[in-house]
């Protein structure tokens, strides 16, 4: 009955979110109906769920009043098969019932700044830091989400030292936040003449995009300077002061941006890495005074772990957090990774339930 106490709560809240969205005050202000809307889409699966539980918790009173009561054998009977088969339903319905009123994520539902960067093994690692950026931009078209390339270096071999994408959608940092990590490629590069496999790595960083109050940061922390745009090799492209580099002085992180239009275009897009990294420290440092075993395998933002293996002689993609591994190779690199992430969620939850 405790079970079914907490999703009484949380139709109460379901049903106070349903009159909000027809409130004039929320009605008028998009920021509010944003967030009134998606609070409310959010939990209309968990709606689907709790009133089927309750649905059959009510049937199954029923058969055993009706048990109690009846007369007639052939009614008793009914009753009693009626009892055996909702009592066999109800276990497989609470437990779906427990995962959907884990508390979400707050973060789930923002937008995310990925970072992409060739690790070990010089060009193949740039070559195939390239190909996970066409891999998440080509998963991000299946979802509907926009994709805007924030700031690329690229490489004489055709790959990308560095790249920064920032992707918006619904629930973007939800699926891709398990992406954080060493992704491990094992292959023969093209230009290895003597057919030997080789290893090399790209490090992924996904940060949430946070608002402004989510991160304070004091503006005597921040050096903003104003340079010229450059491009390949240096060679000036722009004689205009439109390019942004920020310095965040307590940890000399800094950010470059030159490929929007304005100064002030630069500058916005600058502070929002600034403080989507900022965030992702301070949340890092909160995690290493959890004990290891709570932080789990998921999601630690951990760039320095390796999470997947790329084989591609044997057609394989290996998760390391999971131990599962999945073929078609071609299909994965075309964006394919729902049954990945689906498999990294279910894994979250267990974890979840089991601290």
């Amino acid at each position: 009955m405790e079970l079914l106490a907490k999703f009484k709560l949380k139709k109460e809240e379901y049903q106070n979110l349903e009159s909000r969205l027809g409130d004039p005050d929320v009605l008028s202000n998009p920021d509010k109906l944003r967030k009134v809307n998606e609070a409310y889409v959010r939990m209309k699966d968990l709606m689907v769920i709790g009133n089927a539980y309750e649905k059959a918790l009510h049937h199954l009173e029923g058969a055993e009043q009706t048990l109690k009561e009846a007369e007639d054998a052939e009614m008793k009977e009914m009753a009693t098969e009626e009892i055996i088969s909702i009592k066999a339903e109800i276990p497989e319905m609470e437990k779906e019932l427990i995962i959907a009123l884990l508390p979400p994520d707050p973060l789930d539902t923002k937008d995310v700044i990925v970072e992409i960067r060739a690790g070990a093994g010089g060009d193949e690692s740039s070559i195939f830091a390239g190909e996970l950026v066409r891999m998440y931009s080509m998963y991000a078209e299946t979802r509907g989400w926009k994709v805007d390339l924030i700031s690329a270096n690229r490489n004489d071999a055709g790959g990308f030292k560095e790249v920064v994408l920032n992707i918006k959608g619904r629930e973007v940092f939800g699926r891709l936040k398990y992406e954080s990590g060493v992704h491990r490629v094992q292959r023969v590069p093209e230009t290895e003449k003597q057919g030997r496999i080789h290893t090399s790595t790209a490090t992924v960083a996904i940060l949430p995009e946070v608002e402004e109050e989510d991160v304070p940061i004091d503006a005597k922390d921040l050096k903003i300077e104003a340079t010229t745009s450059t491009g390949a090799g240096g060679q000036s492209v722009n004689t205009t002061y439109s390019a942004i580099r920020i310095t965040y002085l307590p940890t000399g992180l800094m950010v470059y941006c030159q490929d929007e239009r304005s100064q002030k275009q630069n500058k916005e897009r600058a502070l929002s890495i600034i403080r989507a990294r900022v965030f992702a420290e301070r949340q890092e440092e909160a995690q290493k005074k959890l004990d290891a075993e709570r932080r789990g395998k998921i999601g630690t933002g951990d760039r320095s772990e390796k999470i997947r293996t790329y084989n591609f002689p044997q057609d394989r993609v290996t998760d390391h957090r999971t131990g599962e591994s999945y073929h078609n190779i071609p299909g994965i690199m075309n964006g394919n990774l729902d049954r990945i992430f689906d498999d990294l969620k279910q894994f979250e939850i267990k974890e979840r339930l089991s601290e």
